[in-house]
């Protein structure tokens, strides 16, 4: 297997890694065969999963400039994986020039391509961190170089949560965090179900499968299960709901992600820290 000039050393290039898998989604150029092979394996079961994740990022966006609109110039984006067009630096910068940034992931590719993409903007960076070690995510010098922790923060579990297990006390971890913010924060996220996928539980469960073959197991998690992430945040409408359904911007031709049925797959919610 042939090694791209990108790849950084000590990358095992014949292990998938998910990051790598979502960028294959959303059409980039930062992963390799193991993890197109993956993807094409997933999506014989779901072959949605690209509008998932069109929707996910769109739904990501809406929020971001919901924070700002609300004041809030400060973001941390954990799990935020390879960077694509329309991230959360470049809409958050985009709506306040003086908006701050910060990346976590423990993908290195994810790291490396964020911090070449981050060169030269002072007022975003990334850390090298794992979600379910959240001290280490708020002890990480780029937190304290960018984040005034006294002011509201957005705090982005986009598409993460759902990776962690029940033994990885995803719950716990996003308390942590949770406490770590001051009142006003905002909680964006979202995390994937069997609820609202246009097929059979059995039927998606083989994409399920896959993710646990490359030793990355997917969570699928009931409404109410997620909506217990937002212990101790107030959600704000219109509540958890599918991710085109949170404050569409419709234009006159409406959105084709959006009219997708699997785009409709999954949850989403923004809630306030009180």
């Amino acid at each position: 297997m042939e090694r791209p000039a990108w790849a950084p050393p000590g990358i095992d290039i014949s292990v998938p890694s998910v990051s790598r898998i979502y960028d294959y989604y959303l059409g980039g150029s930062h992963n390799f065969e193991v993890d197109r092979q993956a993807a094409r394996r997933a999506m014989e079961f779901m072959p949605g999963l690209p509008k998932i994740m069109q929707a996910n990022r769109a739904f990501m966006r809406r929020a971001v400039r919901h924070a700002v609109d609300q004041g809030i110039t400060q973001f941390l984006d954990i799990g935020s994986g390879i960077p694509t067009f329309g991230n959360v630096h470049e809409i958050a910068q985009a709506a306040d020039p003086g908006s701050r940034v910060v990346y976590v992931d423990h993908d290195p590719v994810a790291v490396a391509h964020s911090q070449a993409v981050l060169a030269g903007n002072d007022r975003a960076g990334v850390a090298a961190a794992d979600l379910r070690k959240p001290k280490d995510i708020l002890a990480a010098p780029e937190v304290g170089r960018l984040l005034d922790l006294d002011r509201p923060v957005a705090l982005l579990l986009v598409a993460v949560l759902h990776f962690l297990e029940e033994e990885d006390q995803p719950y716990a971890a996003v308390a942590e965090l949770r406490d770590a913010l001051p009142a006003g924060s905002l909680l964006i996220l979202t995390h994937a179900s069997y609820e609202g996928i246009p097929l059979t539980e059995e039927v998606a469960g083989g994409t399920v499968g896959v993710y646990r073959d490359i030793r990355s197991p997917l969570v699928m998690r009931s409404g109410p299960q997620i909506e217990r992430f937002f212990t101790g945040f107030d959600l704000l409408e219109p509540g958890l709901v599918s991710m085109p359904d949170w404050r569409p911007e419709r234009t006159a031709r409406g959105s084709e992600a959006e009219e997708d049925p699997y785009a409709f797959s999954g949850f989403a919610g923004v809630g306030r820290k009180a």
